[in-house]
């Protein structure tokens, strides 16, 4: 699947080519400033080389703020005898040995570990060479965290969390969970949900560590599921800082990612609002209380 570029994209681009020139400074005495800097800036540019530009043999490459995984599975892993899976043929690594592994281990013997990246253009070369959400089979699920976490409650980064989610019907939003994927990682890896990321006043987190653990979309036969997992969650005894943390996270992801009116209602037949609900309680049938935005 090959990316349409939209404005983002396209100043993303134009920004990789910036920088990457910075790094060749002019020589002002060996010609005019004006005439060098047009005739370098043309020949720089012949030789750079963005993903946006060409998304198999780019040559500039800009480090995201953590590295990611992806995991995918779908009924269709659990049959070690099949030939390939419904994604693109990419190398896989063993599980992380982190503390919650051994916790989460039979789920987790199903889930494959796809490949991890850590700069922008190798996450587009990941996304231009994956089968995308609408495509996916019944009860697929792509996640995308954080290296070194794994996605299940069990794991030592998300025991104390909890996650925003949303489930649309899959005859309403076919033609727009590509888009809303795709805009759910990118909030994920640029670290836009989390607007106190370096508040260091904050006493419910270390300095410069995001509330974000990792980003998930399942496909079910009649809805499709969008979540954000973060690695605290709110109780009754905590400050209200971290409640307005979470908070303001759901409603970036409700406004600014999904695209919504912050006063929209949501909620209809197979549908729900953006909702956010610990892992804790989660495993409370029927006692659960949400947060909503």
């Amino acid at each position: 699947m090959t990316s349409s570029l939209h404005g983002q994209a396209l100043n993303a681009s134009r920004a990789a080519i910036r920088e990457a020139m910075a790094d060749h400074p002019v020589d002002e005495d060996s010609a005019e400033l004006g005439e060098l800097q047009e005739v370098n800036m043309e020949a720089q540019a012949e030789g750079i080389k963005t993903v946006f530009s060409d998304p198999k043999n780019f040559n500039v490459k800009h480090p995201l703020y953590s590295s990611w995984t992806l995991w995918f599975d779908s009924p269709l892993t659990k049959n070690r005898n099949l030939p390939q899976t419904p994604i693109s043929a990419m190398p896989q690594t063993p599980l992380p040995q982190t503390p919650g592994v051994a916790a989460a281990q039979g789920w987790m013997e199903d889930i494959k570990r796809v490949i991890s990246f850590d700069s922008v253009e190798e996450f587009w070369g990941l996304y231009n060479n994956i089968i995308p959400p609408s495509q996916l089979p019944q009860k697929a699920n792509y996640y995308l965290f954080k290296e070194g976490i794994i996605p299940a409650w069990e794991d030592e980064a998300n025991k104390n969390g909890g996650k925003w989610s949303i489930q649309l019907p899959k005859d309403k939003n076919r033609a727009n969970v590509d888009k809303m994927w795709l805009y759910t990682m990118l909030a994920a890896i640029g670290e836009t949900f989390d607007a106190s990321l370096n508040n260091s006043d904050d006493p419910s987190a270390p300095p410069s560590s995001s509330l974000i653990t990792g980003v998930i979309v399942s496909t079910r036969p009649q809805f499709y599921r969008l979540s954000i997992w973060t690695r605290l969650a709110p109780s009754a005894s905590d400050e209200d800082n971290l409640r307005e943390r979470i908070e303001n996270v759901g409603r970036h992801f409700k406004t600014s990612v999904l695209g919504y009116p912050d006063s929209a209602k949501l909620a209809g037949p197979l549908a729900t609002e953006v909702e956010f609900l610990s892992h804790k309680d989660s495993e409370k049938k029927g006692k659960a209380k949400k947060i909503i935005v």
